[in-house]
């Protein structure tokens, strides 16, 4: 099963990374408020996703990028297209 990281920007300029098995699930998730910190957010929209082997690996990166809490990498990664980080 593969896994995906995925950012969110809203309209403010705020960002949201995930991970997920699933991302049309997860995105539908995300518009349907089960997530409080995308509920708070002000619309929401998919501004990046990679995918990877498996979920485990996924969820490696999503932690390594939150653990940054740079909004300049984050920024980075999606002008760039892709993750540099293993």
């Amino acid at each position: 099963m593969s896994g995906v990281v995925y950012i969110l920007k809203d309209e403010e300029g705020r960002f949201y990374v995930g991970s997920t098995d699933n991302l049309e699930r997860r995105l539908n998730q995300h518009r349907l408020g089960h997530t409080q910190t995308t509920r708070n957010m002000k619309g929401p929209k998919l501004v990046f996703s990679q995918e990877y082997d498996n979920l485990e690996q996924a969820r490696k990166i999503e932690k390594r990028i939150k653990k940054l809490k740079r909004k300049d990498y984050i920024v980075k990664i999606i002008d760039d297209g892709y993750i540099r980080i293993n």
